[in-house]
Formats: C-alpha cells, structure tokens, sequence
C-alpha cells in the first residue's frame, strides 16, 4: 500500500499543508495518553516508517529522533485524573486537540488526518480506521506519540523500580498486577480501569 495516497489525494486538490495525528497509551493502568501532530515536509522520506507497534523500539527512536528534526510536530498529554473524569476516548481526543493546537502556532494547517478519531475542530478532518499503518503522517505522528509516553513511562520507572514500568508502560500485564497487590498504589494510576478500580475497593487486582 502506498502510505502517500491520502497525502497525495489531498495534494492534488491544492491541499498542501497537513497533519496527521495518532495517539498512544489508551490501554494503560498508569500514567497518560500522549497524542502527536506531525507536518511532513514534501520531500520527506523514512524508509520503514510504519505504524509504531510494528517497529522495534530502537528503530522507533532512530526514526522519533529524524522526525523531530525534519517536521512541524506538537505533542498533547493529557494526565489520569482527567481521564478518570473524561473517560479515555474523549481523553485521547482532547490530547490530539492539543497537538493540533501545538502545530497551529507554528503552521497553519489546511487539513488534519486522524486515526480513526473524529475531531471537531475549525480545519477538515478525516479519520481513518488504522490509520498509522495506511498514512505516512499519522505514521509519523504515532512514533512521536509512543516515544515521548514511553519516556516518560521511564522516568516514573526510575522513581519505581518495583513496578517494572520501563517493561511493561503501564499496560495491564501479569507482573504489573502482581506489583499493584504487592506494593499498592502511587500516583499516576487511572481509577476507573478495571483492575485498579477493583483494588480500590478489595484491595486486590
């Protein structure tokens, strides 16, 4: 598939300058979700640039530090507490507003592409169902999205070794559990994910 086709669909028509946005970390037990907004310069060229899940993290890194340094990209974050109030679809969605908003004061952006969220905001916007692995902006943008949660996910893990977060980012895994039960809670857990929300109120996952 060429991850062109939308860019150039949209390029033909005289649209030139848009973003693509993609969003990382809706499945965690811990810490945010971070969204990206990314702004391709017409020549740009990654060979391999895929969706991020495909990639190795070093590969995602080599390609996160290239993007950073050859396009217009904003980053939005949103934290758990306004998830738990928000939920985390609209949470994910208020993150790319964010991003989007971050590239505005750089850019004005004529187009955005989204994965598969619907965006309300005063530029078109088109989401497409697994739309990292189908354009190469949102591509781009869901790089910079998982790297930068990543790292954060890192730093937390420096401050709490015991959690094994630098493993597993917050994602619900075996381990990951047995630490909740084991150590209990620290800030940064979302209280309406099923697990935590059961330890909350029986003190076990």
């Amino acid at each position: 598939m060429d991850l062109w086709q939308y860019e150039k669909d949209l390029q033909s028509k005289g649209i030139k300058i848009i973003g693509g946005t993609d969003e990382a970390g809706r499945g965690p037990l811990y810490g945010p979700v971070v969204a990206a907004c990314v702004v391709l310069p017409q020549n740009f060229k990654l060979d391999g640039l895929n969706d991020s899940k495909k990639l190795t993290e070093k590969k995602r890194n080599i390609f996160y530090d290239y993007i950073v340094k050859n396009t217009i990209y904003g980053i939005g974050v949103v934290f758990p507490e306004e998830i738990d109030k928000i939920n985390i679809y609209e949470a994910s969605r208020k993150a790319m507003i964010i991003a989007i908003k971050q590239v505005q004061k750089q850019i004005k952006l004529e187009y955005v592409l989204s994965d598969a969220m619907p965006i309300e905001i005063d530029i078109p916007v088109l989401p497409i169902v697994k739309g990292d692995a189908k354009s190469i902006t949102i591509a781009a943008a869901s790089v910079i999205a998982k790297v930068t949660r990543d790292r954060m996910l890192y730093e937390i893990d420096k401050k709490y070794p015991e959690y094994g977060f630098k493993n597993h980012k917050g994602y619900p895994t075996k381990k990951h559990l047995e630490a909740i039960n084991k150590y209990g809670l620290i800030d940064g857990y979302r209280k309406t994910y099923g697990p935590i929300k059961k330890y909350i109120e029986t003190g076990h996952c």
